[in-house]
């Protein structure tokens, strides 16, 4: 089981997404988060394009975002579980967008693509022992372990969930 990870496994800066997660066996939360996850965006299908302000993302582009989010994190922690021993460049969130084209995608095409990154990200987790879960490498200036980038990546999920229920719906 990957467990939630200990606070000296992560920068502080992902406190909060750690934070919006109640369940202690990550591959669990992971397996969970894709069913209710996928569920939430196609029940707001109709606002895909809104956002609530000109210099805000839609909807789809914060989809799009944590699709991107999900395969860095998810790379780094197979890097790391892996042993490797350089430092893992972080990503501008921005710039990503910028070019990700996901204006001229449909919602249901991003949802089927978090939905296979997001089986890839539980194949992965599930088939790692506990010990290297622990496993601690560099990432964007900051050491962090295997289990708390499978945290953070649910976490942060979580966290877009609560942005659009508060700012978007």
């Amino acid at each position: 089981m990957i467990r939630k990870p200990q606070l000296n496994e992560y920068n502080s800066f992902y406190q909060p997404y750690i934070d919006k997660i109640s369940n202690e066996n990550m591959v669990d939360a992971l397996k969970v988060q894709k069913e209710t996850f996928s569920k939430f965006f196609m029940d707001h299908a109709d606002k895909a394009e809104y956002k609530y302000a000109a210099d805000k993302w839609t909807i789809k582009d914060i989809l799009n975002h944590v699709n991107d989010t999900e395969r860095v994190f998810a790379y780094r922690a197979m890097c790391i579980a892996r042993g490797e021993k350089q430092e893992l460049p972080g990503f501008e969130q921005n710039d990503y967008q910028a070019n990700s084209h996901s204006n001229l995608r449909t919602l249901e095409s991003l949802v089927k693509e978090f939905e296979a990154i997001r089986l890839s990200s539980i194949l992965f987790f599930e088939n790692i022992p506990e010990s290297e879960s622990l496993l601690i490498g560099s990432a964007s200036g900051f050491p962090v372990s295997v289990r708390a980038l499978a945290a953070m990546i649910v976490g942060h999920a979580n966290h877009h969930i609560q942005v659009i229920q508060n700012k978007y719906l």
